[in-house]
């Protein structure tokens, strides 16, 4: 176990500095950071209140906790992980081992499905979201907590992940307008949606090995899109038309390098398709689709 100087009696904000160092030499980007929200999380403490107790000695189990958080982290286990929250769209949710951790790359998502509501009308109508595959419940809660008057459906393949989204919208009080359905994306679900989102997998399977150390923390199957990277959003294309109202929208996330395979599939699957919006780093990351108008010749 990686010590870093750690010892009983150390005070909090030595550790803090002393976690930082120790993370800035194993190669960890943001070792301040997640130096703060590590002793944070062992002494249960936020920002404030770790400044207004840096002179707060820490006993011999404070320091056990920091010295395990730390081994892990060097290890390249996310603090996602270790402290079991994520802050997603400025919602605090508990992540498992059963779901992925939100990234901010997803918040892309909600930005373009807003959008698509918007050109609809007011924010305030009555609306009906689908999140296929919904992992910790991030796309529907954030979408929720901006539409007030919509209601949502969350499915997911894996019991464990709805248990998770579910406990997250009842801690964040979206539970009234939200339910849950054990499917396959959408195979249970009505059509009729106003709104449908999905953060599919879409790694190609022998891509996986050489993913970031902490991206392969997330499960498996969140991750695996098969040989191409292809095999969910097909699954998702081939269903889409059937689940959207006539004027709905969905909004898929794209995996790098996937925007025109993926909008060639729904196209095909009778859907108009936007060109992606870009994430912060630039890269083509929510593909917008509708249906399409079907054109009867004369």
């Amino acid at each position: 176990m990686t010590n870093a100087g750690l010892a009983p009696g150390v005070t909090a904000g030595a550790a803090r500095r002393l976690i930082a160092d120790a993370l800035r030499a194993g190669g960890i980007d943001t070792p301040e950071l997640d130096a703060r929200i590590l002793t944070g999380h062992v002494l249960q403490l936020d920002h404030a209140g770790l400044a207004a107790n840096a002179n707060r000695a820490l006993d011999g189990a404070q320091v056990r906790g920091l010295q395990e958080l730390l081994t892990r982290r060097l290890a390249g286990e996310p603090v996602a992980r270790l402290t079991g929250v994520k802050e997603f769209w400025g919602l605090p949710l508990q992540v498992t081992a059963a779901t992925l951790v939100p990234r901010p790359e997803t918040e892309t998502i909600v930005e373009a499905a807003l959008e698509a509501i918007d050109a609809g009308g007011s924010r305030q109508r009555a609306l009906r979201i689908a999140d296929l595959g919904t992992g910790s419940g991030a796309l529907m809660l954030a979408l929720l907590s901006e539409l007030p008057n919509a209601t949502g459906v969350a499915t997911d393949i894996n019991p464990a992940a709805l248990t998770a989204a579910r406990d997250n919208a009842r801690r964040l009080k979206l539970d009234a307008r939200a339910c849950f359905a054990a499917c396959d994306f959408g195979s249970a679900l009505k059509g009729g949606c106003d709104l449908v989102v999905v953060n599919p997998p879409y790694i190609a399977t022998a891509d996986i090995a050489a993913l970031p150390a902490e991206v392969r923390h997330d499960p498996h199957v969140a991750l695996d899109g098969g040989a191409d990277g292809l095999t969910c959003y097909r699954a998702i294309a081939a269903d889409a038309r059937r689940l959207l109202a006539p004027t709905g929208h969905m909004v898929v996330e794209l995996g790098i390098g996937l925007e025109n395979a993926v909008a060639a599939l729904f196209r095909a699957g009778g859907l108009e398709t936007l060109p992606a919006r870009p994430d912060l780093s630039g890269t083509a990351r929510a593909l917008s689709a509708r249906r399409a108008t079907i054109r009867h010749e004369k």
